[in-house]
């Protein structure tokens, strides 16, 4: 059997504790809820062709589970957007292997980060 190609990922889905805190949250990043709400128990945001799932857990997270990377055309104006939004992100940073890139924590501790590609990569 061959291997299987993938194009993209279709969409995140993470565990939550409080979905209204967590919807405010993915609001300052840009996100549009387009199914569900803060009452509900699953909720869909998108913004442009990205698609996150928020499901209501309210079990214990696990301390770390990885990271979602979103591709985006301008690092340092997405990390002052979030600032002037009144969130707490890292400081952007150029990476060795061609990226500008900075991490953010949502309420229940997912880690997202934005990262660009730098020219000539």
């Amino acid at each position: 059997m061959g291997k299987i190609s993938f194009t993209n990922i279709s969409a995140v889905t993470l565990a939550v504790k409080k979905m209204a805190s967590s919807i405010e949250f993915y609001d300052k990043l840009g996100m549009n809820v387009t199914y569900g709400g803060p009452a509900s128990g699953f909720t869909t945001l998108r913004s442009g062709d990205v698609v996150l799932n928020l499901i209501s857990h309210s079990g214990d997270s696990p301390t770390w589970w990885g990271r979602v990377i979103l591709r985006v055309d301008n690092v340092d104006q997405i990390y002052s957007n979030l600032l002037e939004a009144g969130l707490n992100p890292d400081t952007p940073q150029n990476a060795d292997w061609g990226e500008r890139f900075f991490h953010i924590w949502d309420p229940d501790g997912h880690e997202l980060s934005f990262a660009e590609l730098l020219p000539n990569q």
